[in-house]
């Protein structure tokens, strides 16, 4: 067949429209990948979402790790070293398609973060009343309860530390820190006195 004639019928034959649109699509979404301000314009056009971008699953993809660390108050009002509990499992190659063992990793992440969130908000007093922290401080009390000299511990306090993981240039930095939350709940909500 005549290369003249192949590319003729690919925009006037049967189809063409498709192909067309398909193209169209292909180069759009090349382009809204690129970084430069200048390639937003085709997602800027674009009012019903069509043209996918790279950043569909992590809109704001995390750069930083929280790190997690508490100390215990004994009760004779001796106070214990920062402890860093070690949420960060190793990666290994399987993992890249079934990673189930994640999940609790995931989940204090993403309480940390409404817990960040809310707290730049409306403070550290009220951040106090919000399920993800009554969830996360309820995951540090149990962390406390399972280590080796658990009975002798009154009540722990906990801090998020984030850090930039593999990048030691920069100094982690302390986000949250809680206030002294005793062992026992004060009351059936899991509220700290």
């Amino acid at each position: 067949m005549n290369p003249t004639a192949l590319f003729k019928d690919t925009f006037t034959g049967p189809g063409s429209l498709a192909r067309i649109v398909g193209a169209g699509m292909l180069v759009a979404t090349v382009a809204a990948q690129h970084p430069h301000p200048a390639f937003d314009r085709v997602r800027s056009r674009d009012l019903f979402s069509f043209v996918p971008n790279w950043k569909f699953f992590a809109p704001n993809p995390a750069t930083h790790d929280f790190h997690y660390v508490y100390r215990t108050l004994d009760h004779a009002g001796g106070t214990s070293e920062w402890s860093e509990i070690d949420m960060i499992e190793p990666r290994r190659m399987y993992q890249a398609f079934w990673f189930a063992t994640r999940r609790p990793e995931k989940s204090v992440f993403d309480l940390c973060t409404a817990i960040l969130q809310q707290a730049t908000k409306s403070g550290a007093t009220e951040v106090q009343k919000t399920s993800s922290y009554r969830v996360l401080a309820e995951f540090i009390r149990k962390t406390v309860r399972e280590r080796r000299g658990a009975e002798h511990v009154k009540g722990f306090q906990f801090a998020v530390v984030r850090a930039a993981g593999h990048d030691t240039s920069e100094d982690p930095e302390p986000l949250f820190i809680s206030p002294y939350t005793p062992m026992r709940p004060a009351g059936p909500h899991l509220t700290p006195a």
